[in-house]
């Protein structure tokens, strides 16, 4: 039988906390004494505490989604995942005014949909069918509205509510996102590409170059599912995807993204026992060099990362990123159909910037290939 935590602090603990966690990435540990170490530590214990809590709330959530979606189609793909304690601090720094007790996707769930009409389908019946008692707290329907990133897909924000012997968890939110399949593959390459170019593209920070490619691309996917364009991107096709070609040539976008796929599966296969790698990966010539480092070997591992940037620097078709095991494992998990996500965002690409949509067999889902719990 599942123990699931529960709720042990109070709103002023909470954020309190989320505010040193945030202080201990801006700080150098090195000037801490035995008072901040205790802060740190107990800070951490209440984050735990907090996060671990939505637990139970989101498994709620989740089964409530597998079910909805099997309404409409039988292989749709859910996964559930508590943010990460990386990805807390992370957004807390980027939103200064934001409180821990505050964020909204601590628990979040993902429905992925053959197609952008059982998208509609499953929200339609969250909106006007599905008689469970939480309270819906915000919508935000980006495929009528996309970002100007390219992103497209709804979110579906709620506080949870029990009046039985679960009451402890009331007003906890959980998010839902929904998207097609296309949708996911565009998130899928925007993850990839961001980690593997040592860039936010998923928090819209990084290369202009980039970011412009995929809103283009998230318009050229919105075209083929007929769905509303993404904002400042070309009305016209024959103007988009001229555009597309443009970046898609100059970023060498399908030479990356293979030989980014060829660096996650060596990463992921790897047992050599190190903790950060270095990879210099050059598309034009099809060659990927890794280099291990150990956990103790941090300071190694970056220098040597400062000198390969700078050879990068000089060769405008080359990256040099350097990554840890925790963020490889967090990229494959969370996009367990990594390969074929990748191969579809691929063949929606070559089709765009050929001009021609024709119909593409999609790689087969089985629910029993996604693990879960998942962490982003």
């Amino acid at each position: 039988m599942t123990v699931w935590a529960e709720p042990k602090f109070d709103k002023e603990a909470i954020n309190s906390a989320g505010k040193m966690l945030v202080r201990s990435a801006r700080e150098n540990w090195a000037n801490w004494g035995i008072d901040d170490w205790e802060e740190y530590s107990n800070a951490i214990d209440v984050i735990n505490n907090w996060r671990g809590s939505h637990g139970y709330p989101l498994n709620t959530f989740q089964v409530n989604l597998r079910n909805t979606c099997r309404r409409f189609e039988q292989d749709a793909l859910i996964a559930q995942r508590i943010k990460r304690l990386s990805s807390i601090r992370h957004k807390l720094d980027r939103f200064p005014s934001m409180k821990l007790s505050q964020m909204q996707d601590l628990g979040g769930c993902r429905a992925i949909l053959s197609n952008v009409t059982n998208v509609f389908r499953v929200f339609d019946y969250y909106q006007n069918e599905s008689s469970a008692k939480h309270i819906q707290a915000s919508v935000d329907d980006y495929i009528s509205a996309p970002k100007s990133s390219g992103y497209r897909g709804i979110h579906l924000v709620y506080r949870y509510f029990s009046d039985k012997k679960k009451a402890m968890y009331n007003g906890l939110k959980i998010e839902m996102q929904l998207r097609s399949r296309y949708q996911h593959a565009w998130a899928t390459a925007v993850e990839t590409a961001g980690m593997f170019s040592g860039q936010a593209l998923k928090s819209s920070l990084g290369s202009e170059d980039w970011k412009r490619f995929f809103s283009l691309i998230g318009s050229a996917i919105a075209l083929r599912e007929r769905a509303p364009l993404v904002p400042d991107t070309p009305a016209r096709s024959s103007e988009l995807f001229s555009e597309l070609r443009h970046y898609a040539d100059k970023l060498k976008v399908q030479d990356r993204l293979r030989e980014y796929g060829k660096a996650l599966r060596y990463l992921t296969d790897a047992q050599d026992g190190a903790h950060y790698y270095l990879l210099q990966l050059d598309p034009k010539n099809g060659t990927l060099l890794v280099t291990g480092f150990k956990q103790n070997q941090v300071e190694l591992a970056e220098k040597t990362y400062a000198q390969a940037e700078q050879l990068a620097k000089d060769k405008a078709e080359t990256d040099a990123v350097l990554v840890s095991v925790e963020s490889v494992t967090a990229l494959s998990r969370a996009y367990p159909n990594y390969f074929a996500d990748t191969r579809l965002f691929l063949v929606l690409l070559e089709q765009a910037l050929s001009g021609r949509s024709r119909s593409i067999r999609l790689p087969s889902l089985k629910l029993e290939q996604l693990p879960l719990p998942l962490t982003e």
